[in-house]
């Protein structure tokens, strides 16, 4: 069977460009109508989200699991499911509409903060900084590998003052990460088990496009804070 044209490559790439400029007018949206804010559960954020993300793109989102994190679940791994929490005055809240973009084969998530904790501020600031700098580097290296964006994304946290979270920073898109990297191929994540080149094709002779996914953790306060979205697509 032969593999995708340049056409089909390009209609791949703008719909993930798409997906993710949607995902960004839909979180302006939630945080415009204050659908996060201290007093409601997590999940009943998450579900309020969720109904907004139906009204938006329609029966492509499914009815999502958790979407906002809150307080010390923001410290735990992606892939652990903390119980349901009452968001308080003084929190850092992580909304992450993975599950509403299914459909897209791609993440997004953003990370704020309330009250009056400067260090929380601190790491809201950091998060997309920590962002563009990993990005930099994966754009200033053609050849560069999992492992080798997974150690400089690491120096750049340590750099920032921050712990990274997580056994990996990313994925390829459409691909979901589970709770043991070893289940699950190295060269899909952005891991230091990968020792693959980035850009390269995958299966069905598909262009590799990735989302970084950044999570920063403070140990000592046990607080955390995610910032996901595309790696190589703009």
């Amino acid at each position: 069977m032969a593999g995708p044209d340049r056409m089909d490559e390009r209609l791949r790439a703008l719909g993930l460009v798409e997906a993710q400029r949607m995902a960004q007018a839909l979180f302006a949206d939630v945080m415009a109508r204050d659908l996060i804010a201290p007093g409601s559960s997590e999940r009943e954020a998450s579900n309020r989200i969720g109904d907004l993300a139906r009204q938006v793109f329609g029966t492509a989102a499914p009815r999502p699991g958790p979407l906002v994190r809150s307080g010390p679940h923001t410290a735990l791994p992606y892939e652990q499911d903390p119980p349901d929490r009452i968001i308080g005055e003084d929190d850092i809240v992580v909304a992450d509409l993975g599950p509403v973009l299914a459909g897209y084969e791609t993440t997004f998530a953003r990370t704020v903060a309330f009250g009056d904790d400067p260090g929380k501020y601190r790491l809201v600031e950091d998060l997309p900084e920590v962002f563009a700098a990993a990005r930099e580097v994966f754009h200033a290296n053609s050849g560069i590998t999992g492992r080798q964006l997974h150690t400089e994304v690491q120096g750049i946290v340590a750099k920032a003052g921050w712990t990274l979270g997580g056994w990996h920073v990313g994925c390829l898109a459409g691909a979901a990460p589970t709770a043991n990297s070893d289940s699950s191929p190295a060269g899909s994540f952005l891991c230091p088990d990968n020792d693959q080149p980035l850009r390269r094709t995958v299966q069905g002779g598909w262009q590799a496009h990735w989302i970084l996914e950044i999570h920063l953790v403070d140990e000592h306060q046990g607080f955390g804070g995610s910032h996901k979205g595309l790696l190589d697509l703009a």
